[in-house]
């Protein structure tokens, strides 16, 4: 209801109080806001949606060469299973720490933050050990069209988990100095939701080159 302005309610004034719009709060004196998405959560649906243009893009033209008579598919490294794992776990830390913010457990929030910070480098640096492995073995950029699809593909994916890892480093900079807790933890939610997409794409990404 609109309410009562006291200078308008003061004796001989000689006129009708003045009524006041409802700030649409409470009285809580909190900003009314009615959209109900953040521009954070706006710009994180927009990257992970030019992400996926991206990666849509590529796979259209491995389609398309897939079927010319000079294709020759590639062996990975065993090596390929283990990144995948490696990743994986790294999603279901990050999960974990997801929820410890949600109950204030900050302690465990930092540890499974750290632990999803070690598996997100052990990813990086076995997709770098993967391509010297191909390398070694002769597996060059330009040796088939699937070998250049694989350094191709994987390399974009790593750089796009290096960006998550960038982010997942600033979101434990903000639990480590107590500005994370069950009201607010929006950049770990964002964050954990960018890197959760990239262990999807990645998966994607797995069966497209080994299986398709």
């Amino acid at each position: 209801m609109p309410v009562l302005t006291e200078d308008r309610i003061a004796g001989g004034l000689g006129g009708p109080p003045r009524l006041d719009p409802p700030s649409g709060d409470g009285g809580r004196g909190e900003p009314d806001s009615s959209f109900p998405v953040s521009t954070s959560q706006v710009a994180t649906w927009l990257l992970m949606t030019g992400i996926a243009m991206l990666f849509a893009g590529l796979t259209s033209a491995y389609i398309v060469l897939r079927g010319v008579p000079t294709w020759d598919s590639i062996h990975l490294p065993p090596l390929v299973w283990g990144n995948t794992l490696v990743l994986i776990a790294s999603s279901l830390t990050f999960e974990l720490a997801r929820r410890s913010v949600k109950e204030d457990q900050l302690y465990l929030l930092r540890m499974w933050l750290g632990l999803t910070a070690i598996l997100g480098i052990a990813f990086v640096s076995g997709q770098v050990l993967l391509w010297t492995q191909m390398t070694a073995s002769g597996l060059l950029l330009t040796s088939t069209l699937h070998s250049s699809f694989f350094y191709v593909l994987s390399g974009v994916h790593a750089v796009h988990i290096s960006g998550g890892l960038i982010g997942l480093a600033v979101v434990s900079v903000k639990a480590w100095s107590g500005r994370l807790s069950s009201k607010s933890f929006e950049p770990l939610r964002l964050c954990a939701t960018y890197w959760h997409f990239m262990g999807g794409v990645w998966l994607y990404l797995i069966l497209l080159l080994v299986f398709a």
